[in-house]
């Protein structure tokens, strides 16, 4: 138990206080003396004697009040300590008020601890919620956030800071705005569907909840968002991969039944001709494995692609592991890849699996579209300054590309020559993906070609090590 200190008791206070409790029956006792009612010695005694207890009384009063104004000092700072001793005594109406008033602020502390309790296993639910939700002001300013939305919109997970710039975006949207106003002038909690098309397409299903009344904060809508990205992507694979393998199949296909009526036919007995047949036959199979595969490649690659990777890749490393794998394709087209690797190169926050492929697809494509004994460079650097960041470069000595076709490259299945391209074994959808993978890592790729000048792929990837 703490123990109450009272500030001290000056004298003047004790005078004064002395003085107006027994100035009455001192001037009676002078009054008697003077007018020989009493014994001028004993009237002169009782007035010392009164003078004494008066002193004494102050004390007590005055030390009983600086008693109970520490308990109350105390009982306001939240501590409700009863009265500690030792001290003067204390009038029974004093003590009662100083015990009541120790009860009382235990009782309130208690409640106090209670609803902080509250308040704490509330915020502990609303921050662990999976779908993103964000508390805005009156005025549209928002004032906290739970995780999932700021890791929504890449804030660090133990920033708990208002999100004002992260959701700038968000909250100007027009169909969101007017969800926010219709709820502040109605009442009532509207649900609005939006798309942001920055860093990459999300589609999100947002509730506006007016609360009134407000929170302590200040805190006057609740925005709760559902991301369907996800949902919309897969509707989307779905139609995308029928209506691309129904056509891009196609082809293939016929060969196929084609080739297969003809042995069955004419050239049933042709040992030539039937060997021929199944060479193309296998060709053509090959075509349509490499077609599948890379149309579920895809759809996968979109499916997350709203998604920030997580963890770090060293690009040098990467590039001399998918160097070491082109050795085959090298060979074959008698091509020399030059490599200027920088070990300091770092992406992050990113997937390595993923700017394998990004690096493997660039490097096919630099191969099998470049000149037959050329070289193909590939450079990996670390960059500062205003844009930090890891680069890989990607260089081939090939005819180059028109200017007018470039702008089109990474769309599915577009070909600057389609004969050409089906003949490298190519399924036109390779830089399809590494649009989508560079997206997905909040990157960018430029292609830089003229014609008979050979192509440049230049991916931009960002590092945290680059920022500092």
């Amino acid at each position: 138990m703490t123990e109450q200190v009272a500030a001290p008791i000056s004298l003047g206070r004790l005078a004064s206080s002395a003085a107006l409790i027994g100035w009455v029956p001192v001037a009676m006792f002078l009054a008697l003396g003077v007018g020989r009612w009493l014994d001028p010695a004993l009237a002169l005694l009782g007035a010392g004697v009164t003078v004494l207890g008066a002193w004494l009384v102050a004390w007590i009063w005055l030390s009983n009040l600086a008693r109970l104004a520490t308990v109350l000092r105390r009982a306001s700072e939240g501590h409700g300590e009863a009265l500690a001793s030792p001290g003067p005594p204390m009038l029974p109406a004093m003590r009662d008020v100083a015990e009541a008033t120790a009860r009382l602020a235990r009782s309130l502390d208690e409640r106090s601890a209670l609803v902080g309790r509250l308040r704490r296993a509330d915020a502990a639910i609303l921050e662990n919620l999976p779908d993103p939700l964000f508390v805005l002001a009156e005025d549209r300013t928002p004032l906290r956030a739970n995780r999932a939305a700021r890791l929504l919109f890449g804030v660090p997970v133990a920033d708990m800071r208002p999100l004002a710039g992260d959701t700038g975006a968000l909250l100007r949207h027009p169909a969101l705005a007017g969800a926010v106003d219709r709820a502040l002038l109605e009442g009532s909690v509207q649900a609005v569907d939006i798309v942001l098309p920055v860093p990459v397409s999300r589609e999100l299903a947002a509730q506006v909840i007016p609360l009134d009344p407000p929170l302590l904060d200040g805190g006057r809508l609740v925005v709760q968002l559902i991301d369907r990205t996800r949902e919309r992507a897969v509707e989307r694979m779905r139609a995308d991969f029928v209506a691309n393998a129904s056509h891009e199949l196609r082809t293939p296909l016929a060969s196929l039944i084609g080739f297969i009526e003809t042995l069955r036919g004419p050239a049933e007995d042709d040992a030539d001709a039937r060997r021929r047949f199944l060479g193309i036959m296998a060709e053509q199979s090959e075509r349509m494995r490499r077609l599948i595969d890379d149309l579920l490649g895809l759809s996968r690659i979109e499916l997350t692609e709203h998604q920030a990777p997580t963890g770090q890749v060293l690009l040098a490393e990467l590039a001399r592991s998918e160097a070491e794998a082109m050795v085959p394709i090298l060979a074959r087209r008698s091509v020399h890849l030059d490599l200027a690797l920088d070990d300091a190169a770092l992406a992050t926050p990113a997937d390595g699996e993923q700017l394998a492929q990004v690096l493997r697809n660039l490097l096919e494509n630099a191969i099998r579209h470049g000149r037959e004994g050329g070289t193909v460079r590939l450079v990996v650097r670390q960059m500062k300054g205003d844009r930090p960041g890891a680069v890989m470069e990607i260089t081939d000595d090939g005819p180059g590309i028109a200017r007018e076709h470039i702008p089109r490259l990474t769309e599915r299945f577009y070909r600057v020559d389609k004969g050409r391209s089906r003949g490298a074994g190519g399924t036109g959808l390779g830089l399809a993906i590494v649009k989508h993978i560079i997206n997905r890592h909040r990157g960018q790729l430029v292609i830089e070609s003229e014609e008979g000048h050979g192509a440049t792929f230049r991916v931009w990837l960002p590092s945290a090590v680059g920022a500092g």
